[in-house]
């Protein structure tokens, strides 16, 4: 291409690199953006306790979503939500396995595309650098091994720490966008040389939910045994103790990334997030240890954010989701949000700390369960379809696990409404203003109207797809609701959460 044809096409790109972002004509460099992705770190139980340093470099410097949560608590899930910003039964990947869409062909095809980075990069001329765990199922062979980069990464090291040296080699006249996926504290938990020996008197959380039996609870909680034998409570108090361990790691990495990017003179224009992909549980209602839950410590997460325009030591209550996280970063790169298919809203606002914002009181949870089709060689007596087995023959999956859920916060309700696809048709409601270790199954005495009203915002949050999943939620002054649309063909098909449906 000749010296002049050259100059054309890049005067091409510019132009339609400014109609999609035109922040890009407002600013010679937009701010850059780091999103630090842990995996399994709760936010319930002390999760958040060893991160002296990432408290002091990130909350403390920002803001804390106090009400974040995930929309599947489950690694691969989740990831794809905060990829696509979209919930699972709009990105199908249903859980951590190829058959559930995790990283499959299928995923590669219709949804990587279209990936928050891959936006950044094609549409707004950021540099994209990756580090770190992806998706699960990501370079096993039927996924294409590890030969597959998807689309929109400049620099791709997935599986690898090589994020501080990104800093060294990028480009100094492109905004830049970094994911880095540290793989801890998902086990096997194993500490960096100089922190084995850290927190030696640190057991699990002993809260009120911890080693009970979950009554009124779906079949797969009810089956675990109360009490836990010794062995699997000292399983569990290890686990704990070495999370926060591998956690320490971590905390460095943060303090190490804030000076390297004060160094470069990149700080005071770079947004800084910290969240993890699902909470984690250690002994809740007789579950050893695990995540995939419905209850509270498994989908809520923490969500620290520091940045332009964002005053330190800020907190904020909002019910925001990791649908959230794929928008809010296009926004503040200038892409128009209109020319997206995703189902979560822009946090810049709330960031900003702008008044008067119209925002969701509820959000969709949704998991479609994994289990073997044969019964696990350690608990044969269980029968087929479960999975994630303990020696004692308590397990933590089932192919039946299948759930939806409405979680909904607002001035009048913290409520969480949810259905099983299951046998029993399960229903679970917890108020978590008087319960909020969510102990009580109150499904059976609330008020029936309630019920009404969340059974059918689930089936409209279930089928619903971009600006339909942030319409009014029940407890909005905004939501209109008659009963007889739960029983007419007209408006939203009345479903349960299913397989097919996903």
């Amino acid at each position: 291409m000749s010296p002049a044809a050259m100059a054309v096409a890049r005067g091409l790109a510019l132009a339609a690199l400014l109609v999609l972002c035109p922040a890009a004509a407002r600013q010679a460099r937009r701010p850059n953006v780091v999103l630090i992705l842990t995996d399994d770190q709760d936010v319930c139980l002390g999760g958040m306790t060893p991160l002296k340093k990432t408290n002091a470099l990130i909350a403390q410097m920002g803001i804390t979503f106090l009400n974040a949560y995930v929309p599947s608590a489950l690694c691969c899930p989740s990831r794809a939500s905060i990829l696509t910003g979209k919930y699972p039964h709009n990105h199908h990947v249903v859980n951590n396995t190829l058959e559930g869409n995790c990283s499959s062909k299928s995923w590669q095809k219709i949804q990587e595309p279209y990936t928050f980075p891959a936006l950044l990069k094609t549409m707004c001329g950021y540099q994209t650098f990756f580090a770190g765990k992806y998706l699960n199922e990501y370079g096993a062979e039927d996924a294409g091994g590890v030969g597959h980069v998807p689309p929109g990464w400049s620099f791709w090291y997935a599986l690898a720490n090589m994020s501080l040296d990104f800093l060294e080699y990028k480009s100094n006249f492109e905004p830049f966008f970094m994911m880095i996926s540290t793989p801890a504290p998902h086990s096997p938990w194993t500490a960096a040389p100089q922190y084995k020996k850290s927190f030696q008197n640190v057991s699990a959380p002993r809260n009120s939910n911890f080693n009970i039996h979950g009554k009124n609870k779906h079949w797969l909680i009810r089956q675990a045994k109360t009490p836990m034998t010794n062995s699997s409570i000292q399983f569990l108090d290890d686990a704990y103790r070495r999370r926060w361990q591998t956690l320490l790691s971590v905390d460095d990495l943060i303090e190490k990334l804030v000076k390297k990017l004060e160094f470069h003179g990149e700080l005071d224009n770079t947004y800084i997030f910290y969240t993890s992909d699902n909470g984690f549980h250690t002994g809740q209602f007789s579950l050893p240890i695990d995540k995939r839950q419905l209850y509270e410590f498994d989908i809520k997460v923490p969500l620290l954010v520091r940045g332009p325009g964002i005053k330190p030591n800020q907190t904020n209550k909002m019910l925001v989701a990791n649908i959230d996280l794929g928008p809010t970063i296009l926004d503040i790169a200038g892409y128009d949000l209109n020319k997206t298919q995703m189902d979560g809203m822009s946090l810049l606002p709330l960031l900003r700390g702008d008044k008067n914002v119209t925002w969701r009181s509820d959000f969709l949870v949704e998991y479609q369960g994994e289990g073997y089709n044969g019964s696990d060689p350690t608990c044969p007596g269980l029968g087929p379809g479960v999975t994630h087995c303990f020696p004692d023959c308590v397990c933590e999956d089932s192919y039946n696990n299948t759930y939806a859920c409405v979680r909904t916060l607002s001035t009048s309700w913290d409520l969480q409404y949810c259905e099983f696809d299951d046998r029993e048709v399960f229903v679970e409601v917890y108020n978590l203003t008087a319960d909020p270790h969510q102990i009580n199954n109150i499904a059976k005495t609330i008020d029936q109207e309630i019920l009404e009203k969340m059974n059918y915002r689930l089936m409209m949050l279930q089928s619903c797809s971009g600006a339909t999943c942030r319409t009014p939620g029940v407890f909005d002054p905004g939501y209109r609701f008659d009963p007889r649309l739960m029983f007419s063909n007209h408006g939203v098909q009345a479903r349960r959460f299913s397989a097919q449906s996903l």
